[in-house]
């Protein structure tokens, strides 16, 4: 990853995704405010510590938005905010990116509860999923998602990813560690870029609610 790839704004429409900065703290908490109880099921927590492990604690917003950007700078992390209509909705963060013989990354995400439903998240994701694989370079990007996450496991689904399988009590999650789902697709796999083959289903169902 190098300067003409990170920053960057990435748009469709009424969505935007844009590098998380500090002065968004306000509308951030805000939003996660009023989705306590829609995010927390899904978020992750930081588990006890062992014996020989560091005590570690859940950063502060500041600390969490240098700590992103510090991860954008090395080239192994895309922390951006979601924007819709002009407001503040969402995060979506491209990690562990990885070169080499991989060229890897995957996708996390959360979206205000006030807007789900509305094409918000899937448009996202395939905006950051066309900008991988081509002006990143990526070869491969994956979603792990808890298999009881309905809403999210429907966005990774109407944009065709593949659903590779289980891994077991991979995450910690709202306070235990959680089994997920393995969804991934390899650039081969959208030649024609994934917000064309978003465009064209959501026109296609247009078409069928029509018909109706």
């Amino acid at each position: 990853m190098n300067s003409l790839t990170w920053p960057v704004v990435l748009a469709e429409g009424d969505v935007v995704l844009r590098p998380i900065k500090l002065r968004d703290q306000r509308a951030w908490r805000e939003v996660n405010r009023r989705n306590r109880d829609w995010l927390r099921p899904w978020e992750a927590t930081i588990p006890p510590p062992t014996p020989s492990g560091p005590v570690t604690h859940r950063p502060t917003y500041r600390q969490m938005v240098r700590h992103l950007r510090a991860e954008a700078r090395a080239g192994r992390m895309l922390p951006f905010v979601i924007e819709y209509q002009g407001r503040l909705v969402g995060q979506l963060t491209v990690a562990g990116i990885t070169w080499g013989s991989m060229c890897s990354g995957h996708i996390g995400y959360w979206v205000d509860e006030a807007v789900a439903g509305r094409g918000v998240m899937p448009t996202a994701v395939a905006l950051v999923v066309d900008h991988c694989f081509r002006a990143v370079g990526l070869h491969r990007i994956e979603v792990c998602i808890r298999p009881e996450n309905g809403p999210s496991r429907r966005v990774v689904e109407k944009l065709g990813f593949r659903e590779e399988g289980l891994r077991p009590r991979y995450l910690h999650i709202d306070g235990a560690w959680r089994d997920h789902m393995v969804y991934a697709l390899t650039a081969e796999e959208v030649p024609e870029g994934l917000l064309a083959r978003w465009r064209r289903s959501r026109a296609e169902r247009a078409r069928k609610g029509n018909r109706a």
